[in-house]
């Protein structure tokens, strides 16, 4: 492997460990106002932001996804810890799933766990997602690495003055059939879940 795909490898491998998860020990468990239910997620998750301006989460966000049944409404202005695990698991899925397609995922979930009652809490099932995803960051990584060296293989014969921008284009259309195949698994799983006629 040559210096420059090393170079390239190691700043793809940075960013990705980079990412934010926000660890179930880090969520509070005290009521919080709205300032501060997005102040918590813009320093958990800043570095997930693509540009520096972007907003992790607005009052706007909360507020709609309040209306639009994703989390329930906060009481006497206070939103708990289920509230934010909640709001976490809408900002990990909006970026590929639409409102609706969230809210046929959460709404079984807010029913019989939000607020306890069970044996089962949010918390403890937040808890068991983070730990399953921080077991597949190892193999993710190295499912990256290989795609890149793949889309380097498939232009190697290329005319050099090309090749740096037809192995980025070739890379991310292997990335982009990956996440295209995964999002139609995940909207035929969805529509399973979705009560009969329910028009969706």
């Amino acid at each position: 492997m040559d210096d420059q795909t090393k170079q390239i490898l190691t700043s793809l491998l940075g960013d990705f460990q980079n990412l934010d998860y926000v660890n179930p020990g880090e969520i509070p468990d005290i009521p919080l106002y709205m300032d501060q239910i997005t102040t918590f997620m813009e320093n958990k998750l800043s570095s997930c932001k693509r540009y520096p301006g972007d907003k992790i989460l607005t009052k706007t966000m909360i507020n709609n996804y309040t209306k639009n049944n994703l989390i329930p409404p906060p009481v006497k202005k206070k939103y708990s810890r289920d509230h934010l695990i909640l709001l976490l698991f809408v900002y990990y899925l909006k970026d590929f799933l639409s409102i609706s397609d969230i809210e046929t995922l959460l709404k079984p979930l807010t029913e019989k766990y939000f607020s306890g009652g069970q044996d089962k809490t949010l918390f403890d099932i937040y808890s068991v997602i983070y730990e399953l995803e921080k077991r597949e960051s190892d193999a993710i990584a190295k499912d990256v690495v290989r795609s890149f060296r793949h889309s380097q293989e498939a232009v190697a014969g290329a005319d050099e003055e090309d090749r740096e921008y037809l192995e980025t284009f070739a890379f991310i259309c292997r990335l982009s059939f990956d996440v295209y195949v995964k999002k139609q698994l995940i909207e035929h799983l969805l529509d399973k879940m979705m009560p009969p006629g329910s028009g969706k």
